[in-house]
Formats: C-alpha cells, structure tokens, sequence
C-alpha cells in the first residue's frame, strides 16, 4: 500500500516542507517564544498526519493549517499562561521570509497580539480580506479594522508606508 497523499498529490514531507514558514511564522507571531512555537510546530503537523483529514484544495489544506496552528497556539497559552516580553526574544533566531525587502517581521513583533495575526496573514500569507475573515471565523469588517488599526501601529513603529 502506498504513502497517502493529500489533496491527492502531496505525501506529508512535502505539506510539512511547503508550509513550514507559514506554521513557524504563525506560532512565532502568537507565541513570542522559540521553544514554544517549536512545540506547537511539531502539534499541527503531529495533527495533520494522525488525522489525516480530506481536502478538496490546496487552498483548503492550507487554510486548514492555518487554523489548527491558531488554535494549537490558544491551546498551548492557556494550558502554560506564561509569555515572554518582546524585549526578551532573541530575534536573531526569528526568521521569516525576506524575498521583500522591505521586511515588517521585526515590528510586526511589536505589535499588539489582536493585530499581530491579521497583519501576518495580510502581510505574509497574502490573503485578502475575506480569505481572513473565513480562516479566523470572524466579520470581514472586523478584520478590515484590525488592518486599520494595525497599520497606524506599523506605520509608526516601522516608521513608512505600509500598503
């Protein structure tokens, strides 16, 4: 019998290699913690092979994703309660994609944890609005306010423009 494959075409290494960033950033942004995203890394992905779920799209796989690492990081704070103050993070060790060069992860960590998400999903993950709204279970028009507000907070932590 053969691998399983999901959305019938990728085996579980190449989920974990293609959307690796995008659990890590998530957990990271959330967590404000390495050893702690890394745990909740290792829970949506242990959740992803164990369940197995169907997926009718890639889009769906990885909204999926998004939503178990949302959650897997709610879960893993209120089970610990313990949270790290920014200025006690080691960036050097936090990474994100920087094929843009201009780079908002560093003041995206000094942001508010209620913008923090929203502006990682604009920002990195490149969803739109309503995409946003579906994955986090919520009113477009909200999201359309934390963008708001969370774009001032950049502006003036980033010091520029933020589109």
């Amino acid at each position: 019998m053969g691998e399983k494959l999901f959305v019938g075409k990728y085996t579980f290494e190449q989920i974990v290699h293609k959307f690796s960033d995008t659990v890590t950033g998530i957990c990271v942004m959330r967590l404000q913690n390495i050893a702690d995203s890394e745990d909740c890394y290792q829970n949506v992905f242990y959740k992803l092979y164990y369940k197995s779920p169907e997926f009718e799209s890639e889009e769906h796989l990885k909204a999926w994703i998004i939503r178990v690492t949302i959650h897997e990081c709610a879960s893993y704070m209120r089970k610990n309660r313990r949270q790290i103050p920014n200025d006690k993070i080691n960036n050097e060790y936090i990474t994100f994609d920087d094929s843009d060069s201009h780079d908002i992860s560093w003041a995206l960590m000094k942001t508010p944890k209620k913008y923090r998400e929203v502006l990682y999903l604009y920002y990195y993950e490149q969803y739109k609005v309503r995409e946003i709204a579906v994955i986090l279970d919520t009113k477009e028009n909200t999201v359309k306010s934390l963008l708001k507000r969370g774009r001032e907070i950049l502006k003036s932590v980033y010091g520029g423009e933020m589109n």
